[in-house]
């Protein structure tokens, strides 16, 4: 789970799925299940927090012109973190790719540690818990729910994009309006 949570392309969810179907199987126990892989879970989002943290912001300042990062946005993404990224924090882990990158960035912009910690923990044990339940509940069918997530997830992520889009594009509109 740190592995995958740090950011190698390891199947988080299908490994806690499987979890949750052996549980369900009487191989594993629920309670040391879920209380492995939230610490695992934890201990991947935690490095890459500090590794942003120590890292990130050099990295991002010297070879970030190459991104189009530039000191302003960077200023700007801070400012978003401080308000809006308890929830990615939260419920970040549910998105692929972006639980990968919450933590990098969060330590790169000086987010606080005990905030980070405090939703991002609360966000691992969610995420954790989900998905063996999911595991648990299906059973034998397990693999086959599987791929039909995997199949619809791209459509739900882009879903939530256009409409994050949609809804900043129009708060961008409107606060021109009033200036």
């Amino acid at each position: 789970m740190a592995l995958g949570i740090f950011g190698l392309p390891i199947p988080d969810e299908t490994i806690l799925t499987f979890a949750g179907y052996l549980v369900s199987q009487k191989v594993l126990q629920l309670i040391p299940t879920i209380i492995t892989s939230f610490l695992g879970s934890i201990s991947g989002i935690s490095i890459s927090f500090f590794i942003g943290r120590i890292l990130g912001l050099k990295i991002l300042i010297k070879y970030g012109h190459f991104f189009h990062v530039t000191p302003d946005k960077l200023e700007k993404t801070k400012k978003w973190f401080e308000g809006y990224g308890s929830w990615l924090f939260l419920f970040g882990y549910f998105i692929p790719g972006v639980r990968h990158l919450t933590a990098l960035i969060a330590g790169s912009t000086d987010t606080k540690y005990s905030k980070f910690s405090l939703f991002a923990y609360i966000g691992g044990l969610l995420w954790s818990v989900t998905f063996i339940l999911f595991g648990y509940t299906v059973g034998k069918n397990w693999m086959t729910l599987i791929d039909q997530v995997r199949n619809h997830i791209l459509i739900l992520v882009l879903i939530i994009l256009i409409s994050l889009l949609l809804y900043f594009f129009i708060k961008n509109i409107l606060s021109k309006k009033n200036n």
